[in-house]
């Protein structure tokens, strides 16, 4: 291409070139480039790139320097003057090693940060750095404070597919008591005591998790607390709603049931306040309906306790993911997207601690996303943060990525020299040898073995 006097008047443009290597050359090019550069509507020159690997290594004495890689950039390029920049990436969360065991997750929350003025190599990025976390969580981690939650929103998941399939496969029971005996047992104990149902919902606060405890639980909550950890039949979802509607059909109870109820069951109830009610049908699929329609409203009432609660948005930003304008299948869709919402929440302030204005604008940030986006984990969430708020996670942990960046002249003859250090080989088209042996430093953490990358660029005019 360099050589190609008619190149420049090409003025159509060319996509840049790259060619695989194996790295068998004394310096282990992994990848050739060239890429054209064009001023106005000619092609005025071209850059030439080689990529060089080497490792994974934890021995640092031999490893390329700043001053190194500064001088390497000068002599290709000659400058007057250079300019440095830093980046790197570190893990906060994610999996984890414990007695030498891998608990592997899928749950990962990243931050990159970019500074300029670098003095050596690996050093710690300064609090001046840019800092943005990179958040990517998979629901049902046993780590979460959410994942009772999560078991919860299964359960009406399943309540939802066995509509829509008319096959359900019941999860395995959390009670050794029946769900008929659980049920049965609380309506007498409501039948012999004169306790309220707010009492009641008092004392039951218990087999909630202290991350989203809601004391005011009503009536028909209760109940769908206990079936959901012990159903296992379409048989006994019925059998228990029978002994619900038979209690309130002979008068043995009067039960508190929240004003804004949207399930069919619901408002039976909140019409025997005033009128005799009306024979209700237990027929076919009615029973998981009425289940699911049940707990959609208790859950739904447990993402606005936290989320109000906490401050981190309002009513009116939730209307979209509350709306029970839509069916069940999508009023369970939204609502799973609240739960993600609510277990990235929990990770960022439990595990990370961060303050309220960055949680705040994380919520904003999420819900504005689902509202148009479909459900997913593999998105990547970010958020940008001073680092100080997060320096106790970071200034003792080795990176994964660590890299500096030389460069001078400007767009579109700028040109870079850049070095990078990796725990994970840089290209896949290779194999490397990584059959080594970590060593610890100061007894506490283990030195990380990095793979090298370098990237240069050479700038070739055309006459």
């Amino acid at each position: 291409m360099s050589q190609n006097q008619k190149l420049s008047q090409d003025n159509g443009p060319l996509d840049p070139l790259w060619v695989r290597c194996d790295m068998s050359d004394p310096a282990g090019t992994s990848w050739l480039g060239a890429e054209t550069v064009h001023l106005a509507n000619n092609v005025t020159g071209v850059k030439l790139y080689s990529v060089t690997c080497k490792g994974p290594s934890v021995e640092r004495k031999s490893s390329i320097t700043l001053d190194d890689l500064k001088q390497e950039h000068k002599k290709r390029h000659h400058p007057f003057t250079v300019a440095i920049k830093g980046n790197a990436l570190y893990n906060l969360f994610g999996s984890t090693v414990v007695e030498n065991t891998t608990i592997e997750s899928q749950s990962s929350v990243t931050v990159d940060f970019k500074w300029s003025h670098v003095e050596s190599i690996l050093e710690t990025p300064p609090l001046s750095s840019k800092a943005t976390l990179k958040i990517k969580i998979t629901c049902g981690d046993m780590r979460s404070p959410m994942f009772q939650m999560y078991r919860e929103l299964e359960f009406l998941q399943l309540l939802a597919a066995g509509l829509r399939t008319g096959e359900t496969e019941w999860m395995e029971p959390l009670e050794t008591r029946s769900a008929v005996e659980l049920i049965k047992t609380y309506l007498e104990g409501m039948a012999v005591t004169a306790k309220t149902e707010a009492e009641k919902a008092e004392l039951d606060t218990s087999i909630f998790d202290s991350f989203m405890e809601r004391g005011n639980l009503d009536f028909l909550e209760q109940i769908w607390v206990r079936m959901r950890k012990s159903v296992t039949s379409y048989q006994d979802v019925h059998d228990c709603l029978k002994l619900v509607m038979d209690s309130l059909s002979y008068g043995d109870l009067k039960p508190w049931i929240h004003r804004d109820s949207n399930s069919s069951l619901g408002k039976v109830f909140l019409q025997s306040y005033h009128q005799p009610v009306d024979h209700v049908s237990l027929t076919g699929l009615t029973p998981i309906t009425m289940l699911l329609e049940v707990g959609l409203d208790k859950m739904r009432k447990d993402y606005i306790n936290y989320l109000i609660g906490n401050e981190l948005t309002t009513l009116n930003h939730l209307s979209h993911y509350l709306s029970t304008e839509v069916d069940l299948q999508e009023q369970v869709i939204r609502l799973r997207k609240l739960h993600h919402l609510l277990e990235i929440m929990a990770t960022c302030s439990t595990f990370l601690g961060l303050p309220f204005d960055r949680l705040f604008r994380l919520t904003q940030s999420c819900l504005q996303y689902y509202r148009t986006s479909p459900y997913t984990e593999d998105h990547e969430f970010q958020l940008q943060i001073t680092p100080a708020l997060i320096s106790h996670l970071y200034q003792k942990e080795h990176p994964v990525v660590w890299g500096v960046e030389v460069s001078s002249g400007h767009s579109p003859r700028e040109v870079k020299t850049t070095l990078q250090l990796s725990e994970k080989p840089p290209v896949e088209h290779i194999v490397f040898d990584t059959d080594y042996t970590n060593t610890t430093v100061n007894g506490d953490s283990e030195e990380p073995a990095y793979f090298t990358t370098m990237v240069c660029c050479s700038l070739v005019n055309f006459a």
